[in-house]
């Protein structure tokens, strides 16, 4: 009864790596000490030159439909302004018209935009799923070479002893 209480309390992460520990308590005694390396995937994604060689590629990729994006929103305010300036001394019908093509200009931004950002990122996943599977490559390699149990990608703190990460980003960047 005391048990499931005190179980039922625990945070889950707490409990899983209570729970994992456990079986590597009886096998650490049977083989010794377990190793363990750390590697800062994000570190991996910014600082490798693959990430900066695939940056300096999209950039220049996407560089033509961002100055288009942007001289459409530069056209839309000087088109608004002027709206707002004449809007005084239009008739009904053309204020409604301008303001009509004022509206269908801005869902057009809008939509331009919101491509834009979305092939922007579908580009950058992909780059960054092929720099990952490399990565994962190279992370197994200096796994089995320093004979290390286990490779952690996320860590709320680790010690620097155990982060592998400039290991990795050497191999990656050759």
């Amino acid at each position: 009864m005391i048990l499931k209480t005190l179980i039922a309390s625990l945070p889950r992460t707490l409990l899983l790596a209570a729970l994992c520990a456990a079986p590597l308590g009886a096998a650490q005694a049977q083989q010794g000490p377990s190793r363990i390396g750390y590697v800062a995937t994000e570190r991996l994604m910014t600082e490798s030159k693959m990430a900066k060689t695939a940056d300096a590629r999209i950039q220049a990729e996407f560089l033509k439909r961002q100055k288009a994006v942007e001289e459409t929103v530069v056209k839309l305010k000087q088109m608004s302004e002027r709206f707002d300036g004449d809007a005084s001394g239009l008739n009904d019908v053309e204020r409604t018209r301008r303001a009509r093509e004022l509206f269908n200009m801005e869902k057009d931004v809008q939509r331009m935009q919101r491509e834009f950002t979305e092939d922007l990122m579908q580009r950058k996943n992909e780059e960054r799923a092929t720099i990952a599977t490399r990565a994962f490559k190279i992370i197994e390699q200096v796994a089995e070479q320093e004979k290390l149990d286990a490779v952690l990608a996320e860590a709320a703190w680790s010690s620097p002893r155990i982060d592998i990460t400039d290991k990795v980003l050497k191999l990656l960047d050759r």
